[in-house]
């Protein structure tokens, strides 16, 4: 069972299920549930954003996130050759004069 904060992926999502398409309300559905209304609120605004990508768990990444970072690694990398190039050729510039 995926959870985070205590309470499943499956359940997060019956929840903004009911509130979306059933129109039960964020107060019934936070007393039903056991849940902050807050948090509830907090659920539907990650499943606009995210869709079916929402609610990953703690410690995961969405596909997009992932792919950021794996770019900003790559980038952070690729500017450490360049710095790393530029003082090979200012030696090289040193050495043939």
């Amino acid at each position: 069972m995926n959870t985070y904060g205590g309470k499943s992926r499956a359940m997060k999502f019956k929840v903004v299920r009911l509130y979306r398409e059933e129109g039960v309300s964020i107060k019934k559905l936070s007393e039903k549930y056991g849940v902050a209304q807050q948090t509830i609120y907090g659920w539907c605004a990650q499943y606009r954003k995210f869709g079916k990508d929402a609610f990953v768990g703690c410690g995961k990444r969405r596909k997009e996130d992932a792919k950021i970072r794996k770019l900003r690694e790559e980038n952070e990398r690729l500017q450490r050759e360049i710095e790393q190039l530029r003082e090979e050729n200012k030696r090289i510039a040193q050495n043939g004069q």
